[in-house]
């Protein structure tokens, strides 16, 4: 293994990074600008992921990641924040009170800009121009001009990224946060749907818990963990130009730390051995997550388990499987009996999205709902059934009120209706209402193995 620095991966293959920068220069200045820029995140608090993950690895909580499946400068809206903030509230105190286990809250956001595109063309009415790749590299107006890569669009993405941390941040830490506002939480559009009235029933069991310990003299003025929450950023490590000048030596230990965002993941497309992408992150001393695949054999995960986490450290390794509804019983067993048989401690984490995708005959882009929540369900029963604690959910969501994802037990979304909200700049991504539905089916599953475990035990 040769010496790692930040820049060691430019000596390697790299995937899904563009080189048709028309001024290569000019992008040299743009990433040695950022080089001068504030960090967006902080080694200690990638340091508490890290270790709040290794509790998810030895099956002690539970990893809720989600967001934007790509993050656009036209979107970009404080109300738009809140509004993906409070879903993922909503589900983490969904999922905590049915698995009975701490949820640890990972956005992908503040930084989830870039797309790998599995063309690097896109042809309109026989007209060709290089693929949308995400704001920070291009435009998605499908003009030659709005195409062309433009190294000032990583400016703003890191200016957006900012502006949106110190919005999460104040969030989490100021209030909004604070359990007594979990009524508070619903999103108006959805209010009267069947998973809204389960989620407000059980926030009247939780208000009833609450007063019974502000009775006993426990309240969130004296209990921090009742009026905050631990929320963390994460995102794709695609353009690794603006990951390494967010890369800094940690003062406290001396190690290198990416400063982008607490995690950072490895696409299925990018996580080729002796490339790019793999040689930057086992690098970096942040928890690192890794999008899993059919074609993906044991052996060749097993190397790059030696290389990305060689002190096999609790926490380090997120493995996200994506595999599709119909292949994930087929491929994943494998690999959770070869993960076991070793010994490797990691976290296993399930995205329903991207195996899921289809087309409709009018040109939308889709994900049926009940193929999503079939492959979670899968997901979940494979890893129990070979020992392993299924113990994240990977998704792409948002808070408004969309119409991509086709389905949902409330309020279906139907063909016809795609044409209605569908405002994604990439892929489809579930709204609210599904989003909630997904979690009281994982609270569920979650919620019978730990009654399963507790009859083992006192048996």
């Amino acid at each position: 293994m040769t010496k790692w620095t930040p820049s060691s991966w430019r000596d390697k293959p790299a995937k899904h990074i563009p080189t048709d920068y028309p001024d290569v220069a000019e992008l040299s200045d743009v990433e040695t600008t950022l080089k001068g820029y504030p960090p967006l995140v902080f080694a200690g608090e990638a340091r508490r992921l890290k270790q709040r993950l290794g509790q998810v690895a030895m099956g002690k909580s539970f990893l809720l990641q989600g967001g934007d499946c790509a993050e656009s400068f036209k979107e970009f809206h404080p109300d738009n924040l809140r509004d993906m903030f409070r879903v993922m509230m909503q589900m983490a105190v969904v999922l905590t009170y049915g698995a009975g286990q701490p949820v640890v809250k990972v956005g992908r956001i503040a930084g989830q800009f870039g797309k790998p595109r599995s063309s690097p063309v896109e042809v309109r009415d026989g007209v060709e121009l290089p693929s949308y790749r995400g704001d920070n590299i291009n435009g998605m107006e499908f003009s030659p001009e709005s195409r062309i890569p433009d190294p000032q669009r990583l400016l703003k993405a890191y200016g957006q990224s900012a502006a949106t941390m110190n919005l999460l941040r104040a969030f989490a830490t100021g209030g909004y946060a604070n359990l007594r506002n979990i009524h508070q939480w619903t999103l108006g559009y959805v209010d009267g749907s069947p998973q809204t009235k389960k989620y407000k029933e059980l926030c009247e069991k939780i208000e009833e818990a609450l007063n019974f310990m502000e009775a006993c003299g426990v309240t969130p003025e004296s209990t921090p963990q009742m009026s905050a929450t631990d929320y963390y950023t994460s995102h794709e490590g695609l353009l690794l130009g603006y990951e390494e000048a967010m890369t800094r030596i940690d003062s406290t230990t001396g190690r290198w730390y990416d400063t982008s965002a607490h995690m950072l993941w490895i696409g299925n497309r990018t996580r080729q051995l002796d490339h790019a992408h793999v040689e930057f992150m086992r690098g970096i001393e942040n928890p690192i997550a890794m999008k899993i695949g059919e074609g993906l054999e044991p052996d060749e995960l097993m190397k790059l388990l030696d290389v990305l986490n060689p002190e096999n450290e609790a926490g380090k390794i997120t493995l996200i499987a994506r595999y599709g509804h119909d292949k994930v019983a087929q491929h994943l067993p494998t690999l959770a009996r070869a993960i076991k048989r070793a010994g490797r401690h990691v976290v296993w984490s399930c995205d329903p999205m991207h195996g899921n995708t289809i087309k409709t005959d009018s040109g939308y882009k889709t994900r049926p709902f009940d193929n999503i929540m079939t492959e979670v369900s899968r997901f979940m029963q494979v890893l129990h059934s070979e020992g392993c604690w299924p113990g994240g959910v990977h998704f792409e969501m948002t808070g408004q009120n969309v119409t991509e994802c086709l389905g949902g037990s409330a309020r279906a979304v139907r063909e016809e209706d795609l044409s209605s909200r569908y405002h994604t700049h990439c892929d489809p991504r579930l709204n609210a209402d599904q989003a909630l539905e997904l979690a009281f089916l994982i609270a569920e599953e979650l919620g019978s193995y730990r009654k399963e475990e507790g009859a083992r035990l006192t048996a």
